[in-house]
């Protein structure tokens, strides 16, 4: 009776570690060019033009001259551009992305989103070159929310790694070692994770790291 007890506990142990999402390296560097790299899908939160995505070159990257690019530089104002893989859902996860802002005259930069539910719930830290900030956010029901800001140096035109720690209710972000540490509560359940930009930011992304903390 023990044995087969015992043998259940494992199996059960063994089901729940074969469905962790697993940790994931992008660099684009077999994805096609002039498209969506596949597992990816766009979106964006209000209608109109943006959230343009797709592969570009450029020989600058970190990891290669194949990057993740948000490209149209016709959104909104309002419009937030967002790029997520399809697959797996993340709730504890740390994350790394290169970004370099390339463009933007409302708006510049971006960052990673976690805790995805739609293009209307997620969280999201992003650097913008044209305020010189660093910020986190949440959005809820399509409602954006400071969470934390600080000045940031990160230049236009120059690659720069974003780092995002959640683990619970405890956010830790970073950007060339400027830091925000904050609690939240409002998104708890696990989440696709992707890739943001604001407005008319074209924005290149590059070497994207995700690493299951629930593992």
């Amino acid at each position: 009776m023990k044995t087969a007890c015992l043998l259940t506990a494992m199996t059960a142990v063994l089901l729940v570690a074969a469905d962790a999402p697993p940790d994931v390296r992008w660099t684009f560097e077999n994805a096609q060019l002039g498209k969506l790299p596949e597992g990816w899908s766009s979106a964006k939160a209000v209608k109109g033009p943006g959230s343009v995505w797709k592969i570009v070159k450029d020989d600058s990257a970190p990891s290669g001259p194949r990057v993740l690019a948000q490209t149209s530089s016709a959104g909104s104002n309002a419009q937030f551009n967002l790029c997520v893989l399809d697959q797996a859902a993340y709730a504890d996860v740390e994350i790394a992305v290169s970004f370099k802002a390339v463009q933007g005259r409302f708006d510049r930069g971006g960052g990673p989103v976690w805790r995805y539910q739609d293009a209307n719930n997620y969280y999201i830290c992003r650097q913008n070159p044209l305020e010189d900030n660093f910020r986190l956010y949440k959005v809820v029901n399509g409602r954006r929310r400071q969470l934390a800001s600080i000045r940031s140096n990160a230049k236009a035109g120059f690659w720069h790694t974003i780092h995002v720690t959640m683990r619970g209710d405890r956010i830790k972000c970073s950007v060339d070692n400027q830091k925000l540490d904050v609690q939240d509560q409002t998104i708890t359940k696990a989440g696709k994770v992707g890739l943001w930009t604001k407005a008319d930011a074209v924005t290149h992304f590059d070497d994207f790291h995700i690493h299951n903390l629930a593992k």
